[in-house]
């Protein structure tokens, strides 16, 4: 199962490639506290990544589940630098044996230290020109136009990224 925060979400829309979770192995879920940040007062804001978002909802690729209260999420929510989006997304993914899908560093080390395996939007669009779903050029035009959209990736890992979607090629 994977869970899904803001950002993977949000930039995948940006450049129309939410399609790419339906390659994933198990079901997709966001949760109402993600659902609300990034459909409900996307749509409000006039973003269209939002409607795209709210697409994939309706047709099922992506399931809107709640969070249930629990010891994680009561001690997540201490802390200052965690929104509340972040910590259900961190909670779901606790309560469901799921991976977090999620970009931020921040909240990836929080995630470690819960022993919440996590992965990044990059992780989708290599796992997915790996598994020859998408071509090589193709997952570089999708991390180039994430990138141009706004998406922060660090010059080292955009190499990283890079040197990987070569070996694929060999």
């Amino acid at each position: 199962m994977w869970v899904f925060d803001a950002t993977p979400l949000i930039y995948l829309a940006k450049v129309n490639q939410l399609q790419l979770v339906s390659n994933l192995d198990a079901q997709c879920y966001i949760p109402q506290q993600v659902h609300s940040e990034v459909v409900t007062t996307g749509l409000e804001e006039g973003y269209t990544d939002a409607r795209r978002i709210e697409q994939c909802i309706d047709s099922g690729l992506l399931e809107v589940v709640s969070v249930d209260d629990s010891q994680l999420v009561g001690q997540l929510q201490q802390n200052p630098n965690m929104s509340d989006p972040d910590v259900a997304a961190l909670g779901c993914a606790a309560s469901r044996d799921a991976i977090a899908v999620m970009d931020e560093a921040y909240r990836r080390t929080a995630a470690e230290i819960e022993g919440i395996e996590t992965r990044g939007t990059a992780y989708i669009v290599l796992l997915c020109a790996k598994q020859g779903d998408i071509s090589v050029s193709k997952a570089r035009e999708i991390i180039d136009s994430m990138i141009e959209a706004g998406w922060y990736c660090a010059p080292n890992l955009y190499t990283k990224l890079v040197r990987k979607l070569e070996a694929f090629e060999q």
